[in-house]
C-alpha cells in the first residue's frame, strides 16, 4: 500500500472506461479519488485547495485539458498536474509544460508507470507533511532536526521523540500514562515524574518563556502543545 494514503487526486477524463479504471486502481493504492467527466467540471473541481494532484486528459470536447491547465495556473492553483495524452511530439510536449503541467504520460500507458510518476509529484508534499510546527518551532521528522527561527536546536533522542509526540497531538491534552506508553514504550505502572524532567529540558533548550506557554502542564493530567497566544 502506498505511503501517500489519504491524499486526494482529481481525474479529469471524458472516457468513462479510462476514468473508472484509474479510479479503481488508485483507490486500491489508498488514494482518495474524485472524477470529472469534462474540462468545465474539471476546472471547477481543480480549484479545490484540498487536492494533492490532478490527472488531466489533454483532448476533451468543449474545453481541452490544455485550456483547463492554463486557466488553473492563471488563477494561481499550484496543485501538481500530470497530462494524460496521446500527443507526444516535441512542440506539443513543450506546450503542455509551458501551460503549467508538471509531467505528462502518453496513452496507452502501464498503470505502474503512472503510479511511479504520481509518487514523484507527491513526494515533496509528503516531505512537507513530515514537518511539524509550533509557532516558529519547526521539527523535521525526516531529517531528525529541530529549529526555532533560524537557529537549530540540539536535542537528545528522547527529547526529540517527546517533542514530536506533543506536536503530532498539538491542541490535544496528552496524558502522562499515554506519553510513557507511546514515547518511552513502557506498558506497566511507572513513575511518570520523569516526563517533567524532559519537559523542562525542552522548555529550556527551546527558550520557551513562561508567558509564551507553548508547552503547558495540565495539572494532574499531562501536557499540551498549543500555538503561542491561543
Amino acid at each position: 500500500m502506498t505511503e501517500f494514503c489519504n491524499m486526494r487526486i482529481l481525474i479529469v477524463e471524458d472516457e468513462k472506461g479510462i476514468s473508472q479504471f484509474l479510479k479503481q486502481g488508485l483507490e486500491e493504492e489508498a488514494y482518495q479519488v474524485v472524477v470529472a467527466q469534462d474540462g468545465h467540471e474539471g476546472l471547477q473541481l481543480g480549484k479545490d485547495p484540498d487536492l494533492d494532484l490532478i490527472l488531466l486528459d489533454w483532448m476533451m470536447p468543449g474545453m481541452s485539458g490544455l485550456d483547463v491547465c492554463r486557466q488553473l495556473r492563471s488563477e494561481d492553483v499550484q496543485t501538481p498536474i500530470i497530462f494524460l495524452t496521446a500527443k507526444d511530439t516535441v512542440p506539443e510536449t513543450i506546450a503542455g509544460l509551458e501551460a503549467g503541467a508538471n509531467d505528462y504520460i502518453k496513452k496507452p500507458f502501464h498503470f505502474e508507470e503512472l503510479l511511479a510518476r504520481i509518487k514523484v509529484q507527491l513526494r515533496p508534499i509528503q516531505e512537507i507533511h513530515d514537518q511539524l510546527t509550533l509557532g516558529d518551532i519547526v521539527l523535521d521528522a525526516t531529517a531528525h532536526r529541530v529549529f526555532r527561527g533560524n537557529q537549530e536546536i540540539s536535542l537528545t533522542q528522547k527529547e526529540f521523540a517527546l517533542l514530536k509526540y506533543l506536536l503530532e497531538h498539538k491542541g490535544t491534552v496528552c496524558e502522562r500514562t499515554q506519553i510513557i506508553r507511546d514515547v518511552w514504550d513502557i506498558h506497566f505502572d511507572y513513575n511518570t515524574s520523569i516526563i517533567e524532567v524532559y519537559i523542562n529540558a525542552l522548555r529550556k533548550k527551546l527558550e520557551l518563556h513562561k508567558e509564551e506557554d507553548a508547552i503547558q502542564t495540565i495539572r494532574g493530567i499531562g501536557y499540551i502543545a498549543r500555538e503561542m497566544g491561543i
